[in-house]
């Protein structure tokens, strides 16, 4: 499955018609080259989701909380990340167990820890502006 975005317009799109491919999924991991979009597709997902925080990219803190009224969302973001010693460190099964949505970037850091459920996104860069988005 797959969702092409032509710009940042289209992401409020893209983020719902993710959410209705996998209803039931709470772990997603973000794939793509660096610039790609991942944080900015992240992004467009915590709107739909009604986050009521800011949000931004975790790089040097690992893991962002963000608010909602159905309970918290947890934005990880491994690129930092030297080995998955460091995600055992941040006690990452309190995260990935909690049944909490979490958006993981640079999951290839962490690959034996990932629950098997996890569903995997790949954002292919098109051109400056178009992206697609692929549901593996």
């Amino acid at each position: 499955m797959e969702y092409l975005v032509n710009s940042t317009d289209d992401l409020a799109a893209a983020a719902q018609w993710l959410l209705q491919q996998k209803p039931d999924a709470k772990i997603f991991l973000f794939n793509g080259a660096m610039g790609a979009g991942k944080t900015t597709f992240i992004k467009a997902i915590c709107e739909v989701l009604d986050v009521e925080d800011s949000t931004s990219s975790p790089t040097f803190s690992i893991v962002n909380e963000y608010a909602t009224a159905a309970g918290p969302i947890y934005h990880f973001d491994f690129y930092r990340l030297k080995d998955e010693q460091e995600a055992y460190d941040l006690g990452y099964e309190e995260y990935f167990y909690s049944g909490a949505y979490c958006f993981i970037e640079w999951p290839e850091k962490i690959p034996n820890i990932l629950p098997d459920d996890a569903v995997n996104i790949e954002i292919e860069i098109i051109d400056t502006q178009s992206r697609k988005i692929k549901i593996k």
